[in-house]
This record gives structure tokens, C-alpha cells and sequence, in this order.
């Protein structure tokens, strides 16, 4: 489990920036309490799963609603 100080959403955001298989810039997120939304638009369906996979090792995620679309282009 990773755990960083300050709020969910900042150890989350950090999460995403520093995974080099993710664009922070095209994946978007809110939290709801402990419960994590993800969307934007990824190029593979791989890209999704590590966006999921990243924040699932936050500490505080207790569900992901992962509603990044793939994007062939």
C-alpha cells in the first residue's frame, strides 16, 4: 500500500504523475469520500488497468469506479 501525507486526492494525483505509463493530463479523478472515479481517455485497454491498478494501492481507496475510455488513436 503507498502511503503519503495530506489528502486523498493530493496522495492520488501523485500517484498518477509519477506512473509512467499514465498522462496525467488525460485522466481525471474525484473522490467521494473513499470511493475513487477515474475518467478521461487512455490508448490501450493496458493503460487502464495500471490507471486502476495505481490508485488501488493508495492508501484510503476502499472502490474504483474506472470510467476511462480507450482510445485507439
Amino acid at each position: 500500500m503507498i502511503t503519503h501525507t495530506g489528502d486523498l486526492s493530493a496522495r492520488i494525483s501523485t500517484v498518477v504523475a509519477s506512473n509512467p505509463f499514465l498522462n496525467s493530463k488525460k485522466i481525471h479523478f474525484r473522490t467521494d469520500g473513499s470511493r475513487v472515479v477515474i475518467r478521461g481517455r487512455v490508448e490501450t485497454f493496458f493503460r487502464k488497468q495500471m490507471a486502476q491498478e495505481a490508485v488501488r494501492d493508495v492508501e484510503g481507496v476502499e472502490s474504483i469506479d474506472n470510467q476511462l475510455e480507450v482510445s485507439w488513436r
